[in-house]
């Protein structure tokens, strides 16, 4: 089986060096139409130059690709909108939007500055909604669309200093689990990438001797799936050093306690261990599948 982009459309956010570029590269090669967007800044966010997106362009077209470079800041909604525009107006359509532009201000949440704190969180999450709000009517309208959200496994389950980078990245599964719903009708997929790699926002947190196997190329397969039509809705993917695995969010079957005077904070604390018993754990798709499971579980104890 074979993943062709030919005439596909494809914005890639933060893909003038690193993953993103590699993103880019493979996209082209594949056949896809590429806007290369990158706001040139350092790892922190500050500064700016759209020439490292105008580099990869360049290497996009020398390999007979078609590319354009972007210079948009993803957390101004302005920005955004004119460059999904310009897309639009080169190349008629958006086929493929890829999630990746992001900064770092790591420290530990008591000595964090609150600026800091929104950088980030505009940067990843507020510029992953601006992006995904820019490109959804396009992709409904033309009744396809792949959206990639970037989360991390900081956002999943945690990682000491980031409680700025970890909230924006669970916020983008938030996101994700509601497109999913909303765009499944018009074969618009939205999913998610958790990747573990040795970039330069990484580079600090590993051992040099885990560089080479962890190196950003492990990642781009598990990407160019989430953006190909074979792609799945609702996913969240980790991926690293040759691994990929498949992440989700269960909730246990529970304990019924009823809803007499019984039912108290006290007994909540005398039955955790039943309340955290995994057996039987449910994946719910929606919200309201949690309330279903409730149900479920209330029908069990009275039976």
């Amino acid at each position: 089986m074979s993943l062709d982009f030919n005439g596909k459309v494809a914005i890639v956010t933060g893909s003038g060096g690193g993953i993103g570029k590699g993103y880019a590269l493979e996209l082209a090669k594949r056949g896809a139409k590429i806007v290369v967007n990158d706001l040139g800044g350092a790892v922190d966010g500050t500064g700016g130059s759209v020439s490292a997106a105008e580099a990869v362009v360049q290497e996009i077209e020398s390999n007979g690709g078609e590319a354009m470079a972007n210079g948009a800041n993803v957390s101004v909604q302005s920005e955004v909108k004119s460059m999904v525009e310009d897309a639009v107006k080169k190349w008629g359509k958006v086929d493929i939007l890829i999630n990746n532009a992001g900064i770092l201000r790591d420290k530990s949440f008591g000595k964090m500055e609150w600026s800091d704190f929104e950088a980030v969180i505009n940067v990843h999450l507020i510029g992953s909604a601006l992006c995904a709000h820019s490109v959804f009517p396009v992709m409904k309208e033309q009744g396809y669309g792949r959206i990639i959200m970037t989360s991390s496994s900081s956002g999943l389950f945690g990682n000491f200093g980031q409680t700025n980078y970890a909230a924006a990245k669970m916020g983008v599964i938030g996101l994700m689990n509601t497109l999913k719903l909303e765009g499944a009708k018009y074969n618009v997929h939205t999913n998610s990438i958790a990747p573990t790699a040795t970039t330069r926002m990484t580079e600090h947190l590993f051992p040099a001797e885990f560089g080479e196997k962890l190196d950003p190329k492990y990642i781009i397969p598990a990407v160019i799936y989430l953006a190909s039509e074979k792609a799945p809705n609702g996913e969240i993917l980790e991926a690293g050093g040759g691994v990929v695995a498949n992440t989700y969010i269960m909730e246990t079957m529970g304990k019924y306690f009823g809803t007499g005077d019984d039912f108290t904070a006290e007994s909540v604390a005398e039955s955790w261990e039943a309340i955290s018993d995994t057996t039987d754990a449910k994946r719910p798709f929606q919200g309201g599948d949690v309330a279903m499971k409730h149900f479920e579980t209330i029908q069990k104890s009275e039976s």
